[in-house]
């Protein structure tokens, strides 16, 4: 049932949270799609200009494409387009609906709204897609859950993850 680019695996622990908001690009309204795991890690965004069965189906398809398995759980709003996309596209995978249980999504817009507002908003569709696709990995890899961690244990996580950013960006540490 699922689209052919998908292998039929199913995650038992997973749990996407799916939102979407209003951006300003030149001037006129679009829609950010954002999907967000269990531990509020941005899975994958999506920009468009509509909000409507054909754009969910298509920000599903993208989001499968690119983690290659299905959640067991998807959260949402009440948005009915939510509905009518993971019928065609994910009949299996369980559905809730409310507007208390999206909260992780939800949060996950506070960064890209700072980012969109010193930015002085986006000139283009095409270039929010790409910064906002980075951003969201990159800020949740430099932005731990700091109330979850010890102040030592937070310092550890801390080095280990911008001594990997180091090596990915070809950046020399300071001593």
């Amino acid at each position: 049932m699922l689209t052919s680019c998908v292998e039929d695996v199913l995650n038992p622990e997973s749990e996407w949270h799916l939102d979407e908001m209003f951006i300003l690009v030149n001037g006129k309204d679009h829609y950010l799609w954002r999907a967000v795991d269990q531990d509020g890690n941005v899975l994958d965004i999506l920009v468009q200009s509509r909000r409507n069965k054909k754009a969910a189906k298509r920000f599903f398809r993208k989001l499968l494409k690119g983690l290659r398995y299905v959640p067991r759980v998807i959260i949402t709003d009440k948005l009915k387009s939510y509905s009518a996309a993971k019928a065609e596209i994910m009949p299996g995978v369980e559905h809730r609906q409310h507007k208390g249980l999206n909260n992780r999504a939800e949060n996950s817009h506070q960064p890209t709204r700072v980012r969109e507002k010193v930015m002085r908003r986006f000139k283009s569709a095409g270039h929010a897609q790409r910064f906002l696709s980075a951003f969201g990995i990159i800020t949740s890899h430099i932005r731990p859950r700091r109330h979850l961690l010890t102040a030592e244990c937070y310092r550890e996580e801390m080095k280990s993850r911008f001594g990997t950013w180091a090596e990915v960006s070809c950046v020399q540490m300071a001593a």
